[in-house]
């Protein structure tokens, strides 16, 4: 049997979280094995770069630095957590995966810088959490 790959997207607070576990609990009671995961993040090299990602520094990161770290994290998350559970047969659940992690970084980094007194404010939570 083939696994099946399931990404819950959406901005902090949406209930991605809730959503992922009941899915889990109904799909395990079924008898099927599930693993939960996210990203960045889901081994634990991908989770030190996960750290890097999100904590504060007085040195801006580059865009296309940060974007490297991030497909670094999947590269690392594929290869050691994701693609060996789909071989086995598992419904992976990850908490985010390329929608929310584009979006994140090329809105709430790059493009708030411009658009704060407009649209995207600090207090926003849609910017929290990456």
């Amino acid at each position: 049997m083939t696994g099946l790959f399931i990404t819950l997207e959406g901005p902090e607070g949406a209930g991605k979280s809730t959503n992922r576990e009941y899915l889990a609990e109904r799909l395990r009671a079924a008898g099927i094995e599930v693993l939960l995961t996210r990203e960045p993040g889901g081994t634990p090299l991908a989770e030190r770069i996960r750290e890097v990602l999100l904590a504060p520094v007085d040195e801006g990161m580059n865009p296309d630095t940060e974007l490297l770290l991030v497909f670094a994290a999947r590269a690392q998350h594929l290869a050691e957590v994701i693609r060996p559970a789909l071989a086995r047969g598992a419904v992976v659940l990850c908490d985010r995966f390329t929608d929310s992690l584009i979006l994140k970084i090329y809105i709430c980094k790059h493009i708030k810088t411009y658009l704060s007194n407009f649209f995207l404010h600090e207090k926003s939570s849609f910017c929290k959490g990456f």
